[in-house]
């Protein structure tokens, strides 16, 4: 199933906010929550979802309530020692 990047920002987000959001977030119907990346100062979110489109997720956003700025679909992900391994069959190390 592909993966998506979204960036939501609300500024002024609390922890109890985040709290209050996510059960709906977990029951979700339409998008796998896999995970977030937070930054409650700024607001600045930065989560991974699996869907089986990009407009499921984006229904899933509205149901929820869940404004976003950017959604991306994931081509790949690398991890630093995947990025070592890579680096040595390329004779770049």
């Amino acid at each position: 199933m592909p993966q998506y990047m979204t960036v939501h920002r609300a500024p002024g987000l609390l922890q109890e906010q985040w709290v209050e959001n996510a059960e709906g977030v977990y029951a979700a119907q339409h998008a796998r929550f896999k995970q977030a990346y937070v930054n409650l100062g700024s607001g600045f979110i930065f989560t991974i979802y699996e869907a089986e489109s990009r407009e499921k997720l984006i229904e899933q956003f509205e149901e929820l309530g869940l404004p976003f700025e950017e959604i991306h679909e994931i081509q790949f992900s690398q991890s630093f020692d995947e990025m070592k391994q890579m680096l040595a069959q390329h004779g770049r190390l």
